[in-house]
C-alpha cells in the first residue's frame, strides 16, 4: 500500500470529485497498522465458504405431504426426503459412491461422490421409494430401498399448451378492440364494421401502448369481460420531466429524460376508467372520482359481473374500496377508511373472498394493524385478528372452506423483538387465533400444496437457521428437521453481532438494533464508533434473519471500529400507527435525536467506545439522515459518508415526501380547484454548521434519487465556504454498491477516525 493515499481527485475521467474537506495527504502510522486483510477475511464473500451448501432450501412435492432438500454435511452432500406428517426424514441416496458409479455407466458422465449435484429430479404417483431424473439424454429411476439406479424409456414430455384468448378479443371472438393513434376502436367481427370509441387520447394519456397510424389489435390497454370492455387509463401528460446524462454511453453521451412528479406539484398522475357495452354500442367514463389527484388501483380479480378498485387521497389519509357493476357500469363505494395523518402504505390492503361475497380489510383503527371481515355490501361483520400488541402483516393463505386465514404478524409475542415475523392462523369470525411458528427468531413459512402442512425456518442475526415442519391443524406438533451447522464459520473466527435493545431519546420507547465488534476486541482500548443509519419510514432495513456481514458492517468493524445499526422511532411500519408516524411533519430531523442518544447509552455501558470519535454513514434515506446528523450535531459526529441521498425531499418522489412529511390542501377561491403545497426542510439549510469530515457520493444515472439532490447540497456547502469530499460514480444508478464504493467508506473512516488530522473547515478564510 502506498503511504501517500488520497481518495479525492479532481477532473479524473472515471471519478469526478469535488475536492473539499477530508483526507490528509499523508497517512499516519495508525492507518498503516490497520489490517486490511482481516477486513476482507470477515466480508460476506470470504465467510460464505464456511456455510456454503449448509443452508437447506426445501421443495414440496406436488400433491403430497412430503418435501425434499439437500445439505452439505461432514461426509459430503446429502439428499433428504421428509414426511411432514411425522417429521421423519430418510436419505434419498443409499450409497453415494455406488450411485455415481451407476450414473457414470448409464450416462458416461462423472459425479463427485462427496458433492453430488442433482437437479430436476421428481417423484411419481405418490411413490416415495423412487425418484426419477433425466441427464445427458438418458431417463433413469433410482430405488431408494435397494440403491439401484436403472435406465428407463424416455417419456414423451410434450404437453399441449392452453391457447389463451388475447385480451383484445371478446371471449367469443365476436368483438375485437383495436388501437389507432392514442384511441380505441371497436370491430364487430360479424359485420367487419369498425367504430371509433374515444377521442380524448393523447401522448402520455393514451388508451394504446404506442401511437400507430392504423388500427392494431395488440395495441390496447384494457380487457374484455363478456361483451363489456374496461380500460383504466393513466394520464401523465401534466407531469414534468427530469433528465440525466449517461456519460458512459457509446459512442457519445446520451440523455435519459423521464416523468417524475415531485411533492406539491400541480401536475401529477390522473386516472380515468373507460367502459364500453358492445351489445348496445354504448361507452362512457365511469364515475370513479372522489378525491383531487387521487391514486386509483384496479384489483386483479376479474369476473363478468364485478370489478373492484381502490381510490386513495393524495394526502394518503383516506382510502375507499369500490365495486364496478360490469353489466351497466355503475360504481358503488363499499368500504371507506380514514386514518390521520396517513394510512400505513406498506401494510394496508384487502382480499376479495368468494368472488366478492366477503372482503378481508386491513385497518389501523385501533392503533395497530388488524384484519376485519366485511360482507358484499361493505358492512363490517367482525374483527378477525387479535392482540393488544399485534400488527398483522401479509396474508399467506385464505381457506374459504375452513373459513380461516394464515397471516404474518409482528409484536404479539412477549419478550421478543417486535420486528421478528411470526405466523398465525385466525378464523374468519375472530373467535380463535393460533400461533403456528414458535421460536425466538424471524420466521419464514412455506405451505404444502394442500395447505395442511408447513415448513417453518427461523433464525436471528446471532443464531443459525432452524427448519421445522408442522401441521396447520395441530401446530403444537412440530418437528425439527434441520439445524444449520455453523461450526466451521465460528472456527474461522466469525462472531455474531450483539443484539441491542435500548431506549429512544424520550427514555420510554424501546429501540432495537445490532452492534458489530472487532473479533480481536481489546476492552482496555478505546474504539471509534460508527452508526450505519436508515430512517425508513416505509421500510426498516436492519436484518433480522441470519446474515453474514450485512452491509459490510462486520468487516468495517475489523478495521478497528465499533459499528451499530439501530432503528429509530418512525423507521418502521411494523410497530403500529404511533411509531410509524413519529416523523410526520418533521421528515428531516425525526431520527436524529434517537441515534445520538443510542450512541451515548452504549458509550456509558461499554467503556471501550470513544465518544470523541463518532462516525455515521448511510445510503439513500440513510444518506440524508447522515448529513442532517453531522450538520445538526456538528460537535458530536466527526465523520460522515452519505451516498445517493435525497438531501432535498422537495425534489424527490412525490408520494414519499407528501405522505411522510405532510401536504397542505386548499381550495382556490377563483377557480374552485384544489391546490396542494408542501415545504420540506432540507439539508442545504444546515450547510453552514459543518465542522467535521463529510464525503458525498452519488451515481450519475440514479433515477430513484437523482444526483441533483447531492449537487444542490454541494452547492450549499461551497457557498458556506465548507470543505468536503465528493465522488461521482459514473454509470451507477441508485445501487452504488461495489468494492470501490465499499472501500471508499472504509478508507474515509480509517483516515479520519483512527487518527484524524486537524484541518481547516472554512476553505476561504482558512480557519
Amino acid at each position: 500500500m502506498r503511504k501517500n493515499t488520497v481518495i479525492s481527485f479532481i477532473g479524473l475521467l472515471f471519478c469526478l470529485c469535488i475536492q473539499a474537506q477530508g483526507t490528509s495527504t499523508s497517512v499516519n502510522s495508525t492507518v498503516n497498522d490497520v489490517d486490511w486483510a482481516r477486513a476482507e477475511k470477515f466480508s460476506s464473500d470470504a465467510l460464505e465458504q464456511y456455510i456454503k451448501g449448509k443452508r437447506p432450501y426445501p421443495n414440496w412435492i406436488e400433491g403430497s405431504s412430503y418435501f425434499y432438500y439437500n445439505v452439505k454435511e461432514d461426509n459430503g452432500v446429502s439428499y433428504y426426503l421428509v414426511n411432514a406428517k411425522n417429521g421423519k426424514k430418510r436419505n434419498m441416496i443409499k450409497d453415494n459412491l455406488q450411485f455415481v458409479q451407476q450414473y457414470a455407466r448409464i450416462t458416461g458422465d462423472t459425479l463427485d461422490a462427496r458433492n453430488i449435484q442433482l437437479y430436476g429430479y421428481r417423484f411419481k404417483k405418490n411413490d416415495f421409494n423412487r425418484f426419477y431424473l433425466d441427464k445427458k439424454g438418458k431417463s433413469m429411476v433410482y430405488d431408494m430401498r435397494t440403491g439401484i439406479l436403472t435406465q428407463i424409456k424416455a417419456e414423451n414430455k410434450k404437453k399441449e399448451r392452453p391457447v389463451l384468448k388475447p385480451s383484445y378479443h371478446s371471449s367469443d371472438s365476436l368483438f375485437t378492440m383495436l388501437g389507432c393513434g392514442y384511441d380505441l376502436y371497436i370491430r364487430n367481427n360479424r359485420t367487419g364494421i369498425i367504430h371509433r370509441l374515444t377521442k380524448d387520447g393523447k401522448e402520455d394519456a393514451s388508451y394504446t401502448y404506442r401511437c400507430s397510424k392504423d388500427t392494431i389489435e395488440s395495441n390496447t390497454k384494457g380487457f374484455w369481460l363478456g361483451h363489456r370492455y374496461v380500460c383504466l387509463m393513466q394520464d401523465t401528460s401534466e407531469v414534468k420531466e427530469i433528465s440525466l446524462i449517461n456519460s458512459l454511453a457509446r459512442q457519445r453521451p446520451t440523455t435519459n429524460t423521464f416523468k417524475m412528479p415531485m411533492p406539491g406539484d400541480a401536475g401529477v398522475r390522473q386516472y380515468r376508467m373507460f367502459w364500453y357495452d358492445a351489445d348496445h354500442e354504448q361507452g362512457k367514463m365511469l364515475p370513479i372520482g372522489k378525491y383531487p389527484d387521487q391514486v386509483v388501483t384496479l384489483d386483479y380479480f376479474r369476473s363478468p359481473e364485478a370489478l373492484f378498485f381502490t381510490r386513495r387521497s393524495r394526502k394518503g389519509d383516506k382510502i375507499d374500496l369500490c365495486r364496478i357493476n360490469v353489466t351497466d357500469g355503475t360504481v358503488t363505494e363499499l368500504i371507506s377508511e380514514e386514518c390521520a395523518p396517513h394510512i400505513n402504505l406498506t401494510l394496508s390492503g384487502y382480499r376479495i373472498i368468494e368472488k366478492g361475497k366477503y372482503f378481508i380489510w386491513w385497518s389501523e383503527r385501533t392503533g395497530k394493524g388488524n384484519y376485519y371481515l366485511y360482507n358484499s355490501d361493505g358492512r363490517l361483520l367482525n374483527r378477525i385478528t387479535h392482540g393488544d400488541n399485534l400488527v398483522a402483516g401479509s396474508i399467506v393463505h385464505i381457506d374459504t372452506l375452513r373459513r380461516n386465514i394464515i397471516f404474518a404478524g409482528y409484536g404479539n409475542e412477549p419478550d421478543t423483538n417486535p420486528y421478528y415475523t411470526f405466523y398465525y392462523k385466525a378464523d374468519f369470525d375472530g373467535k380463535k387465533q393460533t400461533l403456528l411458528t414458535p421460536g425466538n427468531g424471524n420466521h419464514e413459512l412455506t405451505l404444502s400444496d394442500d395447505q395442511r402442512y408447513a415448513i417453518d425456518t427461523y433464525s436471528r442475526m446471532d443464531s443459525a437457521p432452524v427448519m421445522n415442519v408442522l401441521s396447520i391443524d395441530r401446530p403444537t406438533q412440530y418437528f425439527e428437521v434441520n439445524r444449520m451447522d455453523d461450526s466451521l464459520l465460528r472456527k474461522a473466527g466469525w462472531q455474531p453481532p450483539l443484539l441491542l435493545k435500548l431506549k429512544a431519546a424520550d427514555g420510554k420507547t424501546d429501540l432495537y438494533g445490532l452492534m458489530y465488534l472487532p473479533s480481536q476486541l481489546d476492552k482496555n482500548k478505546k474504539y471509534p464508533i460508527i452508526s450505519n443509519v436508515y430512517p425508513g419510514p416505509q421500510d426498516d432495513q436492519i436484518p433480522q434473519s441470519f446474515t453474514l456481514d450485512d452491509n459490510g458492517n462486520q468487516s468495517l468493524a475489523e478495521l478497528g471500529f465499533i459499528v451499530i445499526n439501530v432503528a429509530p422511532r418512525g423507521s418502521s411500519p411494523l410497530r403500529g400507527h404511533d411509531f410509524y408516524n413519529f416523523g410526520y411533519g418533521n421528515l428531516r430531523d425525526y431520527p436524529l435525536a434517537d441515534d445520538k442518544s443510542v450512541i451515548e447509552q452504549l458509550a456509558e455501558k461499554y467503556p471501550f467506545i470513544d465518544l470523541n470519535r463518532v462516525g455515521i454513514y448511510g445510503h439513500s434515506g440513510g444518506a440524508f439522515q447522515t448529513v442532517a446528523a453531522i450538520l445538526t450535531y456538528p460537535d458530536f459526529y466527526k465523520v460522515a459518508v452519505a451516498a445517493s441521498g435525497n438531501h432535498d425531499n422537495n425534489i424527490y418522489i412525490q408520494w414519499w415526501g407528501e405522505a411522510f412529511h405532510g401536504l397542505t390542501e386548499k381550495t382556490d377561491p377563483k377557480t374552485g380547484k384544489t391546490v396542494f403545497s408542501t415545504k420540506i426542510p432540507t439539508n442545504m439549510e444546515l450547510a453552514k454548521n459543518l465542522k467535521g469530515h463529510l464525503m458525498l457520493i452519488t451515481g450519475d444515472v440514479d433515477k430513484n434519487v437523482p444526483p441533483s439532490s447531492t449537487y444542490r447540497l454541494a452547492d450549499a456547502l461551497i457557498k458556506a465556504n465548507k470543505r468536503f469530499d465528493m465522488f461521482i460514480l459514473p454509470g451507477k444508478d441508485h445501487g452504488v454498491m461495489c468494492p470501490y464504493y465499499q472501500n471508499l467508506i472504509r478508507y474515509y473512516f480509517v483516515e479520519n477516525l483512527i487518527q484524524p488530522v486537524k484541518q481547516h473547515i472554512d476553505i476561504i478564510n482558512h480557519n
